[in-house]
């Protein structure tokens, strides 16, 4: 059974249904076996582009491929029976236009049985949104700061702040919820201007630094598990010390192997008696 009490998997509309009820509860997966992990607790997993800075090193997500995204959310989806899945359109693979943004989408959904997409950006998205919600592609929309737009933004900077940061934003927020958006990420966006936004809006607000005042929050698992040992977000909490643990493991094992204490003799087989 699921955190809302679900048995059966949960779909786009249950999660526009959770606004201002109990709160969203969204982590990212990227394989099956955290998928597996993860999916009893969460009502949404997100395979985020992410995936291509927490396993593939890569220095952003801007060289995350379609391809990519195929492969993470097939694996995903092998893992999990209950929480949404919804999956990331990476970086040039919907901003041309709503017809190339809804050829990528349905090849997403297709292929990896994703029960809908996330793309970033707001009032300039509108019209895609739009767009592919009609033709049967739910949308989870993502405004303040979006990781894809980071060169423009001049880095990770908090969005929205200012009157006329706010103004932009709310308006942003607006127009993908009148383009049929069921929900929107908030990141790192100042908590007050979140709240407002939350209140705003109809559709759930799902945050990552953005304060409590969100319908729900997310956060990338592996920060979350503090596998990263030197990256620690100012808005991450780390829920366990995995890392460290791992690291400790990692050295534990090399010393005995040097020490050819491992294997013992309880991880061997004996060898054959000879009559």
């Amino acid at each position: 059974m699921s955190a809302t009490g679900q048995t059966r998997q949960l779909m786009p509309a249950d999660i526009a249904a959770m606004k201002g009820g109990e709160p969203v509860v969204c982590l990212t997966a990227y394989t099956t076996p955290v998928a597996k992990l993860v999916d009893a607790h969460c009502d949404l997993v997100l395979v985020g582009d992410s995936v291509g800075m927490v396993l593939h090193g890569l220095p952003s997500t801007l060289g995350v491929t379609l391809e990519m995204m195929v492969m993470h959310g097939q694996a995903v989806a092998r893992g999990l029976s209950q929480a949404l899945m919804v999956i990331d359109m990476p970086f040039g693979s919907y901003e041309q236009s709503p017809q190339q943004a809804f050829a990528n989408a349905a090849r997403l959904m297709a292929e990896t049985g994703a029960a809908a997409v996330k793309l970033e950006g707001g009032r300039h998205m509108a019209e895609t949104i739009a767009f592919l919600v009609a033709r049967g592609v739910p949308v989870m929309a993502h405004i303040g700061l979006t990781p894809q737009s980071v060169n423009t933004l001049g880095g990770y900077k908090v969005q929205g702040r200012g009157a006329e940061g706010a103004r932009r934003m709310i308006a942003d927020a607006r127009a993908i919820e009148e383009a049929g958006a069921f929900s929107v990420v908030l990141e790192k966006v100042p908590q007050g201007l979140a709240r407002d936004i939350t209140d705003a809006l109809s559709i759930p607000t799902v945050g990552i630094g953005a304060g409590a005042g969100c319908d729900g929050q997310v956060l990338v698992v592996d920060d979350m598990l503090g596998l990263f040992t030197e990256f620690k977000p100012k808005f991450v909490k780390r829920f366990g010390e995995l890392g460290v643990d791992a690291e400790a493991a990692v050295a534990d094992y090399a010393r005995e192997v040097r020490a050819r204490s491992f294997p013992g003799p309880e991880h061997v087989f004996a060898d054959e008696v000879k009559k």
